[in-house]
């Protein structure tokens, strides 16, 4: 079972989709790593155990120094999202195809990764491609707890729109063997994707997605969006609750947590301030 409160970490990265200027801000306030590990350990502080977080080149930086402070956070656990377009990008710039391989992939499976990413592109073949991208992106997490693994909106979407569908099969069933976690797939749309999961057969997938009052990044509208947990054919995590700033608090809060079946909260905040009064309104309207 997911918590129900997940801290995640757009604020880290200067990601904010309602204010470039609050974004900038907060990528200056958090261009140093011991600014990032030292808010998340406030989160943990207060309650705070699950960090839902990009595969950006500094999680690494985070990931060493939990691992060596685990006797102090012991239940630190980590909600990876896969893939980091940019991360991919500027590699292949860097040092080329072979280069990025290199990079990415566990030492111990480069040969065997590298052939399987070859393959797929002769034989056209999906499954090596996704396999071969969630074992480079996993790298960062050796060793780290990670019970649920995500697949990225801008995979998702792009899958979903091209009709793709056994490709998330094929996530789901890698994620389950070779990690031992749960699938979880991030969408900007997520009846459409609902439907699809139960029609290849994944039950009772764990799906986020936005979920706010006023139909923010909502694609399909809010109306589709509360037929789709009423059917509850899926596990809901609920992010943008906020809407980036556009919906006061308290509101943002009371509405969310009055939609059937939502499992998990996820919302990120730059102190310690903003976390515990996100934690009391979940705490407040989930009584």
């Amino acid at each position: 079972m997911m918590d129900r409160v997940v801290f995640g970490d757009n604020q880290f990265f200067g990601v904010n989709h309602h204010s470039e200027a609050k974004a900038a801000e907060q990528l200056i306030q958090f261009q140093r790593i011991e600014a990032i590990t030292g808010l998340l350990e406030q989160a943990y502080d207060v309650g705070l155990r699950t960090f839902m977080c990009t595969t950006h080149e500094r999680i690494a930086e985070v990931v060493e120094h939990f691992k060596i402070e685990s006797a102090r956070y012991p239940e630190f656990v980590y909600y990876p999202c896969m893939p980091y377009a940019h991360k991919y990008a500027n590699a292949v710039t860097e040092d080329g195809m072979l280069g990025a391989l290199r990079r990415f992939v566990p030492a111990s499976g480069f040969l065997d990764a590298a052939f399987r990413g070859v393959a797929s592109v002769t034989r056209k073949d999906i499954e090596g491609v996704i396999t071969l991208l969630v074992d480079a992106e996993m790298k960062m997490f050796a060793g780290a707890t990670t019970p649920v693994i995500w697949l990225q909106n801008v995979v998702t979407d792009l899958l979903l729109g091209m009709g793709f569908d056994e490709a998330f099969r094929v996530f789901d069933e890698h994620v389950r063997k070779r990690y031992g976690a749960e699938p979880g797939f991030i969408t900007m749309n997520l009846p459409m994707l609902a439907a699809r999961l139960n029609g290849i057969g994944i039950d009772n997938p764990i799906i986020c997605s936005n979920i706010n009052k006023i139909g923010f990044r909502m694609s399909g509208g809010i109306e589709a969006y509360q037929a789709a947990l009423e059917r509850h054919s899926f596990r809901a995590v609920a992010m943008s609750v906020f809407a980036s700033g556009a919906i006061p608090a308290d509101e943002a809060i009371s509405w969310v947590c009055e939609q059937p079946n939502i499992e998990s909260i996820v919302f990120g905040a730059s102190s310690r301030r903003n976390i515990v009064n996100t934690l009391d309104l979940v705490l407040k309207y989930s009584s």
